[in-house]
C-alpha cells in the first residue's frame, strides 16, 4: 500500500468510527482495499500453487450483501 492509500485508509477509519463515512466513500475504500488484496494474492508464490478454498465474492456481490447497491 502506498503512503497515500494508507493515509486515506486512516481517514476512512476515523469517519467510520464517527459515523460520517458516506456510501460513496465506503464503495471507494472497498474497491481500493480489494485491489490491494488481489495484487498481494498474485504476488504470492504459494497462492499460485494452491487452489482457492472459497471463492472471493465480487465487488457487486459485496455491495448487494451490504445493501448499498
Amino acid at each position: 500500500m502506498t503512503p497515500e492509500v494508507q493515509a486515506q485508509v486512516a481517514v476512512w477509519r476515523a469517519k467510520a468510527l464517527d459515523g460520517t463515512l458516506t456510501v460513496e466513500e465506503l464503495k471507494q475504500s472497498t474497491a481500493i482495499l480489494r485491489e490491494g488484496r488481489a495484487a498481494a494474492a498474485q504476488a504470492s508464490d504459494s497462492a499460485k500453487r494452491k487452489k482457492v478454498k472459497a471463492a472471493v465474492p465480487s465487488f457487486e456481490e459485496l455491495e448487494k450483501e451490504l445493501g448499498i447497491s
